[in-house]
């Protein structure tokens, strides 16, 4: 077990900044950073102790690390990381995994072969009321999962601009790639990877090179139909909006970035403390304190569990491992087919038919 973690940040722009900020102020790392931009290691040399790279493998060769963290625009996942990991490197990849699914598997299994840590930064996943939501469903409370709802919105491209990396499919992969990853990311972590994918549409609203809104029907065998609806070209949100909404046959749940509301017919023993009727638990409440923080509770969960598993020596992410990462990638693969050639793609059986319920309406609680 090493006295403190090596760990290199590769990619300094936005997530990238955040990470190494992090990453540099955790008493259990020794950092340096890597970026191909030579003004801004300049400036970074001039006012920082670390070290700043300007070549990744030339880094690779010439620094002693357990460990890197990849924040580069998605294209340059794959090779960086098959470097990472062929050097015997534990690996912290930012979303999304990899444009091409088939690499995401690939690097699933190399890293498994070499028994090391392997994470992708969905956050969402270290959000207490997504956590909270992930736990109703395993109780069974809400009964047979009938339908969901899956949004993301934010003010990302607004108007015609110059095409960044983000805005390019082949380098970054677009809105689905950067937004509706995440709501897709947490319905695998609800469901699995969806059975059959159909009424996709990538569509531009702004952007020439890529899409800006995307919508699509995702179907599970024995369990839910999704509805996934996303738009990065949304200015009535001010900032980036995730949220999941569900209807079962014995109540409701909602959840975004703030709360878990929850409406039950009937409470169920599995899921003590929860009556009758409406109940809202604040993501506040629901949020275990941790003894390292720096920007926000998920972001430095994520980083504090790789680290932590790096040093401990473990053979796997305790959260968001490479596999749950393919699975998203996979998804988005299907999505991407059916928008394109205009046929499902996949198999979905009809759903038994329910027993009936006591008439009434149940909606989600004002806000």
């Amino acid at each position: 077990m090493p006295d403190k973690v090596r760990i290199a940040v590769i990619g300094l722009g936005k997530m990238g900044l955040s990470h190494f900020s992090m990453v540099n102020a955790h008493p259990e790392t020794e950092t340096c950073a890597c970026d191909g931009s030579g003004f801004l290691v300049d400036v970074l040399s001039k006012n920082i102790d670390t070290p700043i790279h300007k070549d990744y493998d030339a880094m690779l060769a010439s620094e002693d690390l357990d460990a890197v963290v990849i924040a580069t625009p998605s294209k340059f996942h794959a090779p960086m990381v098959t470097a990472a990991l062929e050097k015997g490197l534990h690996v912290f990849c930012e979303k999304p995994f990899c444009l091409d699914w088939a690499d995401s598997e690939r690097l699933t299994k190399l890293a498994a072969d070499k028994g090391l840590v392997a994470q992708v930064g969905y956050h969402y996943r270290y959000v207490g009321a997504f956590q909270e939501m992930k736990r109703v469903l395993a109780s069974g409370a809400l009964g047979q999962i009938t339908h969901v709802l899956a949004e993301a919105y934010g003010p990302v491209v607004l108007r015609p601009k110059r095409a960044t990396w983000r805005t390019d499919q082949t380098q970054g992969g677009g809105c689905l790639y950067d937004y509706a990853a995440h709501p897709l990311n947490l319905l695998n972590w609800y469901f699995g990877t969806p059975d059959r994918v159909s009424g996709s549409v990538l569509g531009k609203i702004f952007s020439e090179a890529t899409d800006d809104e995307v919508f699509s029907t995702l179907q599970w065998n024995g369990g839910p139909t999704a509805q996934l609806s996303v738009n990065w070209s949304d200015e009535s949100h001010r900032k980036m909006t995730t949220r999941l909404s569900m209807i079962g046959t014995n109540g409701r749940i909602f959840a975004d970035r703030q709360e878990c509301q929850i409406y039950l017919r009937e409470p169920v023993a599995a899921l003590p403390g929860y009556d009758r009727g409406w109940t809202v638990k604040y993501t506040t409440e629901l949020t275990e304190d941790r003894w390292f923080y720096l920007r926000g509770e998920e972001y430095s969960a994520q980083l504090d569990d790789f680290i932590t598993a790096v040093k401990a020596g473990k053979a796997v992410a305790d959260e968001n491992g490479f596999a749950s990462a393919t699975e998203t990638d996979r998804t988005m693969a299907m999505v991407i087919e059916n928008a394109e050639t205009g046929q499902p793609v996949g198999q979905a059986r009809a759903r038994a038919p329910q027993p009936a319920q006591k008439r009434g309406w149940f909606g989600r609680r004002s806000a």
